[in-house]
């Protein structure tokens, strides 16, 4: 509802790992621009083959062998900036999830009135994990992706300045179609957590009551509102999904460059 205040009580859970976070930039970095690197170093191996019995045989291994080494080692700082992303995220979600439940306590019992458990519920624990995974993952896609960006820039600067014009095409039809998507698709993300809430509430408070509902024989109108509303929750997951889906190859399809 309020993104800024949002982004800025995000990054106040973030200052309490400063170090991991700088260590997780300066890992993503180093990564990024060994594996971005890779493909210029199968360029250069490439052009050591100049036709038959003109190979360069020391220089094509060497190339090949710093080639592997700059892939392994990418793969490496990727697995160890894995590690170092969960750690953030489970530090920042556990804090949360703790200041959740004291908050809760402090709150009046007309509040939990007015609010089903079930959605209270939802909102500890989907919400919740929903931000653990975005540290966790869509952090590390971002910055990743900012790298890719920038390196592939310079990387076509230094082996042809022609290629420039691939992002002065590309680059902007992203953005454009990046911006309409996220438009059209966060619509779609908050309905899926309002109808898992609504399923949750219902599903608490019918387990709650299920000795009044069997004492007056609603088992079969329960179980028929029920499937409507499970109904309901399980098209807005699929639609919400489906059309996120959508971002990732499209985005990831028209920045990713690879260099001969």
């Amino acid at each position: 509802m309020n993104r800024k205040a949002t982004i800025r009580r995000l990054i106040g859970y973030l200052k309490e790992s400063q170090f991991l976070l700088l260590l997780a930039c300066v890992t993503t970095i180093v990564a990024n621009v060994l594996a971005l690197y890779g493909p210029k170093l199968t360029g250069v191996a490439i052009d050591a083959i100049g036709g038959p019995g003109q190979v360069n045989f020391d220089k094509v291994l060497y190339y090949c062998v710093l080639m592997i080494l700059f892939y392994v080692i990418s793969s490496v700082l990727t697995y160890i900036l894995q590690i170092i992303l969960l750690q953030v995220s489970k530090k920042i979600t556990h804090r949360m999830r703790r200041q959740v439940f004291e908050h809760l306590l402090e709150l009046p019992v007309s509040y939990f009135d007015r609010n089903q458990t079930g959605d209270i519920v939802s909102k500890i624990s989907y919400d919740i994990d929903t931000i653990n995974t975005s540290l966790s993952s869509d952090i590390l896609q971002l910055v990743t992706g900012v790298i890719t960006v920038v390196g592939s820039l310079l990387m076509m600067l230094s082996i042809a300045p022609i290629l420039v014009l691939v992002f002065v095409i590309t680059v902007p039809i992203t953005l454009v179609f990046a911006r309409y998507r996220m438009i059209k698709v966060k619509p779609l993300f908050r309905r899926r957590s309002r109808k898992l809430g609504e399923l949750n509430g219902f599903t608490e408070e019918m387990l709650s009551g299920n000795k009044t509902i069997k004492a007056y024989g609603q088992e079969d109108t329960i179980i028929t509102k029920y499937d409507s509303r499970n109904e309901d929750a399980s098209q807005a997951y699929y639609t919400a999904d489906y059309e996120g889906s959508i971002m990732g190859p499209s985005v990831t399809s028209s920045t990713t460059s690879r260099f001969p």
